[in-house]
């Protein structure tokens, strides 16, 4: 976030926050917390954030209770409590916001929250009515900052002054040309250089196409469109004349040519895009750490079945050890030498014809567990495919994921974490069918063996794409008797919740639920069927039909 940014939505948040009591603080995430504000207008939340790669301040909509407990949310919780927010305040074109809490409007200020947006260097600071550290966001010690450590008890001392001129729309032409001409360097370091509150993303919104070109290889046309965009930039600064422009390469800007009037907050709308960006950098970071470590897992699995099958193939010649030994002892006079070496070939080929159930076994397990990694890519497919959830939701999901993976092929795991997983009950998607009944979606293996096999009642119906991973899909028909419209969505849940959703039908197994039978020594959800009646599923009509609240309503 920028200084520009910035001074936006401190223009935005002083019409909706000033004055408003403070009531609530919590901490999320070690580098962002969460404030509550009661004002005339209603319940303001603000998040404030100090992580090195996203520090920024943003209003955001009311947020899940979480982090209420850390011991920073509480510091603040006890020192702002009865007390107003009466000011914001920012000065010059430096990223640092205060904010001024006092019992009522025009009373002495007993609090101020210091909020340092310095990329790496960024910081909260609690501090009481002298300007003493009561609270760091994160301390600062002597080896880390010879300059400026910051801890508690600490007078605050504001960081080091800007470098560079201060902008200013009085200045002539010739002088600003002159300065950024000053050395021939490319002209988005000679704005960030020379001028204070000049960032990356100003720099491109002034340049343009160029931000890479030499000061010196600039014409005089290009000179004066640049010098119109640095005086509409000030202009817009001093008149606060902002709004928030999203583009669709992802990045957005809060002044332009024709700045636009929006009802929505420019302070809530850009929390929504932090909010959505960082939802989605979260997603991709747990997808990826998943992937990793199925294939480790699948990696493992398939190297220690190679080594069971090549241990297998082995045994295959016990017959021929056996007829050696035979036709040792046929000999007329077999010497003791003799006979000794048809007692170890003997043993050898028995031990080699018990082995091979032992093996066939082991086979069997490296089996079962590669199936479980292939059917839970699945499960990460779909979750990242989810797109009619949020990015919290699909992490969540992948969340679970991972924790069922661990316990299932991670058997080193302390008892009392297993135990802790037991006692939550899955979760499944749930929706109503058009007729009103319910219809279970298992996400991931243990939602998909809680609903068919635990919770499942004699007259519900299973459905599961036939010959392909996915989720199992149950029909509570034992509630109501289902039409074919119930029971064709179920069919196409079933396609569209498996590998073969990209396809545009697929064939999907209808089986009553009592027919169901858990494969012994087998993963969660894991189940054989007897002979069940095939129906066609169409994936893309969930994808474009099922989840307008219009058409199905959830219950879960």
């Amino acid at each position: 976030m920028d200084l520009t940014t910035l001074r936006a939505v401190l223009w935005d948040l002083r019409g909706r926050v000033l004055p408003s009591r403070f009531e609530k603080a919590q901490q999320p995430s070690p580098g962002t917390i969460q404030l509550g504000f009661r004002s005339l207008k209603g319940m303001v939340w603000l998040e404030l954030s100090w992580q090195a790669d996203s520090p920024r301040l943003t209003a955001i909509e009311a947020p899940p209770r979480e982090g209420a407990g850390s011991t920073l949310a509480q510091q603040l919780q006890h020192s702002l409590r009865q007390l107003a927010l009466v000011k914001l305040h920012q000065e010059g074109f430096e990223r640092v916001v205060e904010f001024h809490f006092a019992p009522r409007p025009g009373e002495p200020i007993q609090r101020v929250l210091v909020l340092e947006l310095m990329g790496r260097h960024s910081n909260l600071l609690l501090l009481d009515e002298q300007r003493r550290v009561i609270a760091p966001g994160r301390q600062v010690r002597d080896h880390q900052s010879r300059i400026r450590p910051i801890s508690t008890g600490d007078d605050y001392c504001p960081p080091p002054p800007l470098q560079g001129h201060r902008p200013d729309k009085t200045e002539r032409f010739e002088r600003w040309q002159e300065r950024l001409s000053l050395i021939p360097i490319p002209l988005k370091k000679a704005l960030q250089q020379t001028y204070q509150g000049i960032s990356p993303a100003l720099a491109t919104q002034l340049a343009g196409s160029w931000l890479t070109t030499p000061v010196d290889q600039l014409k005089a046309e290009q000179w004066e469109t640049l010098h119109r965009r640095w005086c509409r930039w000030l202009e817009q600064m001093d008149l606060e004349t902002f709004a928030l422009q999203t583009n669709p390469n992802g990045s957005y800007r809060v002044w332009g040519e024709n700045p636009a009037a929006t009802q929505d907050s420019l302070a809530l709308g850009l929390g929504k895009f932090y909010q959505e960006r960082l939802g989605q950098r979260v997603l991709a970071k747990a997808q990826e750490e998943l992937r990793h470590k199925i294939e480790r897992w699948r990696s493992k699995e398939e190297s220690e079945l190679n080594d069971q099958q090549q241990r297998l193939k082995a045994t295959e010649n016990h017959a021929e050890i056996q007829q050696q030994a035979d036709a040792l002892l046929s000999l007329r006079q077999p010497n003791r030498d003799q006979i000794n070496e048809a007692q170890k070939l003997y043993k050898r080929a028995r031990k080699l014809r018990r082995s091979v159930a032992i093996l066939n076994e082991r086979i069997d397990h490296h089996q079962q567990r590669l199936a479980l990694i292939h059917g839970s890519e699945g499960f990460i497919e779909e979750q990242l495919d989810a797109m009619w959830q949020d990015d919290l939701a699909r992490k969540i999901g992948l969340q679970e994921l991972q924790r069922e993976l661990d316990d299932l092929l991670s058997p080193g795991e302390p008892p009392q974490s297993r135990r802790r997983q037991k006692q939550n009950q899955p979760q499944p998607l749930e929706l109503t069918s058009p007729s009103g009944i319910l219809v279970q979606v298992g996400r991931n293996h243990r939602q998909n063996d809680w609903i068919s096999l635990r919770q499942a009642r004699s007259g519900d119906l299973w459905f599961h794409a036939q010959e392909c991973p996915g989720s199992h899909v149950v029909l509570k028909s034992s509630n109501a008797p289902a039409d074919e419209d119930d029971l064709q969505l179920a069919t196409d849940l079933a396609a569209y919740f498996s590998r073969a959703r990209g396809n545009s039908i697929a064939s999907v197994v209808m089986v009553p639920t009592d027919q169901l039978q858990r494969i012994a020594g087998a993963g969660p959800g894991t189940v054989r069927h007897g002979s069940g009646e095939i129906r066609w599923g169409h994936p893309q009509r969930i994808k474009e039909r099922l989840f307008p609240p219009s058409l199905v309503e959830k219950t879960g």
